[in-house]
């Protein structure tokens, strides 16, 4: 099942009409004058005439309307283009200009003009069935310039649906917190709150949510106003905090609120263009192992009252005086707006004891989720709707998390993963996947916490870059550190391709759901599938090589997903973070004002990638700007410790 709740442009019926309207009212003005003067002469030609007029500008209107594109609306077609003054009717003695024209004769024959069926204007009737809107009267074309039915409407009229309660798109407050949007079938209404801790208020002109958070304000991508940070399990030290980073990238200062269900955690102010950071406390329910379960009011709501990017630290500190967390992670978090009902998850398996994980955050009250394994993931500890074979349906509230752990099935690989776990819901909703602590490979020491924001379904695409992180900072002997890639299924008879070509590398997954890995590789390539796909990647422990930095996941970004510009927050007390950039050969490309070095070609496709060093100083904010869309990856290395993620993306509908 792949759900889209993807609208369309809740204005453009309502401008249509509009448009359809005047472009009547101009045409029968036009043809009542030419009707009117007609008079003078012959009240027959004169009556017949203005029948025409009218008629002639509803068919005009009609062409319009349905010769362009719905997107236009406005196109007219050939026929309407022109009106040649030399074919006006030789009846009107008004229209003759030539002074020697004084014989009565050729202008006085009331015979000349008297056919009714003689549509004079050359404009086509509009075609049989085509509906016209007069008012809240529907009209329906017959095909011979006329009309087979004219039907008085209850409510109101529109010209694609006919006699509706409502226009699509059009809307009406109640109060200053709702608003009420007509559905796309002119059905009914459909509530649309308006948050005042959002800063939004219902519009009474426009009649709907007004403000920079309000929904038809905001796009789908990594920046929104409403986010569920949700900490997951880890088996650090309650001294190391679970921290968010708010990062503010408007104009205006942002009002942040943070609750937890109904009691309030914390209040803070982030100014333009700067980075927050907040600390949390850790959920113990969530911080742990043990059975699956739903934790109700287990996850954080942030709120802001203009548009932010936020990610979660699971911890935040590497290093707190003589003490070092050894076990870090870091996620983008995906804001409510850009949520679905539809994910594939990506993990890695269950590792002496300690589990794989994914978290279900719930936005809305009575939302049914449904959770169907992969072929490894039907170990499970059961718990909270979770069987023990992975399967499970369960509804949550608003701040309610599902978090289901796998079980003990052995220490090897591909034993107990929930990787491939498909999780569908009736309403949207957030999955982080996460692992308390594991090795990279699975037999190389030592372990880390893991976490990601998984993206949802209808963002997925067919093409990735991946590339290799570095180890240490440019002045301690830096090397490519090796990574393990994952390829996820989304379909049956998934075909894999790569550029440059990978040598033994799978190309081929039978089932949705299934995956394979390239268990080690320090290559940059793009990955090319048939349907779409998952790729993951995870930094190798430190034994593996590098001297630094021990297991990280990111997930990768589509390429159809790269932007103009990004945002993000790096550590500052990490031994050193970069960021990946891949991006178009010819693309200009600046780090905090600074151009990025020349891009490594990655293959034939046309993309390169550059390796970054960030600075520690300041506040760990770091703005990259390019001329064309690129992609961005943000790692740091401690010893025994890392994170990374990706530093942002555009999270638009792709079509399979």
């Amino acid at each position: 099942m792949k759900m889209n709740n993807f609208c369309r442009s809740p204005l453009s019926l309502s401008s249509s009409l509009s448009l359809s309207l005047s472009l009547l009212a101009v045409a029968c003005a036009d043809d009542g004058g030419a009707g009117a003067t007609e008079s003078t002469t012959d009240t027959s030609v004169a009556t017949t005439s203005s029948t025409m007029g009218s008629t002639s500008g509803a068919s005009m209107t009609t062409a319009m309307m349905t010769s362009g594109s719905e997107s236009d609306g406005v196109t007219t077609s050939a026929s309407a283009a022109t009106t040649d003054p030399s074919t006006t009717s030789a009846s009107d003695p008004s229209t003759s200009t030539d002074p020697t024209d004084t014989d009565p004769t050729t202008d006085t024959d009331p015979t000349t003009d008297t056919d009714p069926t003689t549509d004079t204007t050359g404009v086509e009737p509009c075609a049989e069935g085509t509906v016209i809107c007069e008012g809240d009267v529907k009209k329906t074309c017959d095909g011979m310039g006329g009309f087979s039915e004219e039907l008085t409407c209850d409510d109101v009229c529109d010209p694609q649906l006919g006699c509706v309660l409502c226009i699509p798109g059009s809307g009406k407050c109640e109060g200053d917190g709702l608003a009420k949007i007509c559905d796309d079938m002119g059905a009914g209404y459909i509530d649309e709150v308006c948050n005042p801790v959002q800063g939004v208020i219902c519009d009474p002109d426009a009649g709907k949510c007004a403000g920079a958070c309000a929904p038809n304000n905001l796009g789908t991508s990594y920046i929104g106003c409403d986010y569920y940070p949700t900490v997951t399990p880890n088996v650090v030290g309650n001294e190391f905090p679970f921290a968010v980073v708010v990062s503010n990238t408007g104009a205006e200062s942002a009002h942040i609120t943070i609750t937890r269900g109904p009691n309030p955690v914390k209040e803070a102010d982030v100014p333009a263009q700067s980075v927050l950071v907040i600390d949390l406390p850790w959920v113990n329910e969530l911080k742990g192992g043990g059975a699956s379960k739903v934790v109700i009011d287990g996850a954080y709501r942030l709120q802001s009252t203009q548009p932010i990017t936020l990610y979660q630290y699971n911890p935040l500190d590497y290093q707190k005086g003589n003490s070092f967390s050894y076990t870090n992670d870091a996620s983008l978090m995906v804001p409510v707006n850009a949520w679905t009902g539809d994910y594939w998850v990506a993990i890695r398996n269950t590792l002496n004891g300690l589990p794989g994980v994914y978290a279900v955050v719930a936005s809305q009250d009575g939302t049914t989720v449904k959770v169907t394994p992969s072929a490894t993931g039907k170990i499970v500890n059961a718990g909270g709707g979770i069987a023990a074979n992975g399967t499970g349906q369960v509804t949550l509230s608003e701040g309610d998390v599902l978090m289901v752990l796998s079980g003990a099935g052995g220490g090897g690989p591909d034993v107990s993963d929930l990787t491939g776990t498909h999780v569908e819901a009736d309403k949207p909703v957030q999955v982080i996947s996460a692992h308390q602590c594991t090795y990279v490979p699975w037999n190389v020491t030592a372990c880390d916490h893991l976490e990601e924001s998984n993206f949802p379904y209808e963002t997925l695409a067919k093409e990735y870059l991946v590339t290799t992180p570095l180890v240490k900072a440019l002045n301690q002997n830096p090397s490519l550190k090796a990574r393990m890639v994952r390829v996820i299924a989304t379909e049956d008879a998934t075909t894999i391709s790569y550029d440059p070509p990978q040598a033994g590398a799978p190309t081929a997954l039978a089932k949705a759901g299934d995956y394979f890995e390239i268990a080690a590789t320090d290559k940059d390539f793009k990955v090319t599938a048939n349907y779409k796909i998952v790729v993951s990647e995870y930094m190798q422990g430190q034994q593996a090589g590098g001297n630094a930095g021990d297991p990280a996941m990111t997930i990768a970004v589509p390429i159809e997903q790269y932007r103009l510009d990004y945002l993000f927050h790096a550590p500052t007390n990490y031994e050193s973070s970069f960021v990946n950039i891949t991006a178009p050969m010819a693309a200009k490309v600046n780090v905090d004002g600074a151009p990025i070095p020349a891009l490594a070609a990655i293959g034939g496709t046309g993309f390169g990638v550059a390796r970054v060093q960030l600075s520690n100083a300041g506040d760990g904010s770091h703005k990259i700007v390019g001329d064309l869309p690129f992609g961005v990856q943000v790692y740091g290395y401690g010893q025994y410790t890392s994170y990374w993620y990706p530093g942002g993306l555009d999270l638009k509908l792709i079509p399979q």
